[in-house]
């Protein structure tokens, strides 16, 4: 039996966008009946021809996919990633026969189980019990195999108080947490997971993570699709790169992700060289921000509770030896509020250096932000003299952890920081007692 459960081959899949025309201010009935007559004709022959009916003026193909071609292993976990529009969707669809190819093909050696988006798979007049019982059939699973998983499955979705109630009456993380765990339960060959999990706790999302890593350590394939790199990378350990449709790389999770955020605008870091919003004599230069993990590889969103190296590049546009450089890093929130500084004359490490380019590393111990966007302000000066000062330099994303360990994260609006603490219950103050007297 071979290795290879998933085969893709030359994939490639095109949609028929619609364009309206440009809308003059003043325009004659006869040129509106000319231009819906030539739409409905149009229409009437793509519906002979059994194509897609596009609504609009014109036609324009856009390729979701073109001449994507890789093999998933057994067991194996691939991690899928793409900014937004690369066409991750449309190719985890392919996958689930929910959407026919353009051209190519799949090859698929097993049962396939997808989490695409809330209530996929599920009808939404059933209870709970009926939907996990409708999934399995659609899985090929008979009753008793289901009955057998039931209980899991259940205590899973922590859903027992509504198994009876139909599913639109679910909220969004109810759904969520049922239709993934009837997916993981009944151990279907092939586990599609797309970015739905977002939708759930961080309480919720660990202990999915967790669940696919069972999955997988028992011989099963999953494919995961998330915009959360900290997840790829624990999860995954093979990942591709989509960019515009077409395989940009295939390889490790690690240089997929290396390779996804040196491609694109998130937080992994920013380029400053160009930027005008700077004041100062010019003596030094910042000229990049990069953000790294405490192996130094490239981060995307920071994870609370992770420690965070912020490097400055910085360029000496004189000749001179530079005496004491002072470094500051302002951090604003979303509302554009100073959170907190982090400066070199706080800690005592003012520098001296020679020269001419060189980087400052700003580390961070265990990140306690609470999760959001947050915004960077750089300031530079040589003996208290200010060299630059660059307002809104760029900014990055904290994305939620388990920063205490406990599984749960305190609310949107609970304030800005996580502080380590702890509580416990001690023992009232024992009553005071009187002198001691001695006897003579």
């Amino acid at each position: 039996m071979s290795d290879t459960v998933i085969r893709v081959e030359n994939l490639s899949k095109s949609y028929l966008i619609g364009h309206q025309g440009p809308q003059e201010r003043y325009h004659s009935l006869r040129d509106t009946v000319v231009r819906h007559s030539k739409n409905y004709a149009r229409k009437a022959a793509d519906m002979a021809r059994g194509r897609q009916i596009v609504q609009g003026d014109s036609v324009e193909e856009f390729w979701a996919l073109k001449d994507v071609s890789f093999e998933v292993k057994r067991g194996e976990v691939l991690g899928i990633i793409g900014r937004n529009g690369a066409g991750k969707s449309t190719l985890l669809k392919i996958l689930s026969r929910i959407t026919e190819p353009t051209s190519g093909r799949v090859v698929l050696d097993g049962r396939v189980a997808s989490l695409l988006e809330v209530g996929t798979g599920f009808h939404p007049e059933l209870t709970g019990r009926e939907n996990i019982f409708l999934n399995g059939a659609i899985l090929g699973m008979s009753r008793a195999e289901v009955r057998k998983k039931f209980d899991e499955i259940v205590a899973f979705a922590e859903v027992e108080s509504f198994l009876d109630t139909p599913v639109k009456r679910y909220s969004s993380g109810m759904y969520v947490r049922l239709a993934f765990a009837v997916a993981a339960h009944l151990e279907p060959e092939i586990l599609i997971v797309d970015e739905v999990l977002a939708v759930g706790d961080a309480q919720f999302q660990k202990k999915c993570l967790g669940k696919m890593g069972d999955v997988a350590r028992s011989g099963r394939t999953i494919l995961f699709v998330s915009h959360q790199m900290a997840a790829v990378q624990k999860l995954c350990r093979s990942g591709i790169v989509l960019e515009s449709g077409r395989l940009a790389f295939c390889g490790s999770a690690r240089d997929a992700i290396t390779r996804y955020l040196c491609n694109s605008d998130g937080s992994s870091g920013f380029e400053l060289e160009d930027m005008a919003n700077r004041k100062g004599s010019g003596t030094v230069r910042f000229t990049k921000v990069a953000f790294r993990d405490a192996t130094k590889a490239p981060l995307g969103s920071i994870a609370c509770g992770e420690d965070v190296f912020i490097n400055l590049e910085m360029l000496n546009a004189t000749s001179n030896p530079l005496r004491q450089l002072h470094v500051a890093l302002g951090i604003d929130d979303h509302l554009g509020q100073r959170v907190t500084v982090l400066a070199s004359n706080y800690t005592g490490s003012d520098f001296d250096t020679d020269a001419t380019t060189f980087v400052v590393s700003v580390r961070i111990h265990r990140l306690n932000l609470m999760p959001g966007r947050y915004t960077v302000t750089l300031f530079a000066s040589i003996s208290g003299e200010v060299a630059d000062w660059v307002r809104h330099a760029g900014s990055f994303d904290v994305e939620a952890a388990d920063y205490y360990g406990s599984g749960r994260m305190p609310a949107a609006g609970e304030g800005l920081f996580l502080m380590d603490h702890s509580f416990e219950l001690v023992p009232p103050n024992p009553p005071k007692r009187g002198p001691v007297t001695c006897s003579p």
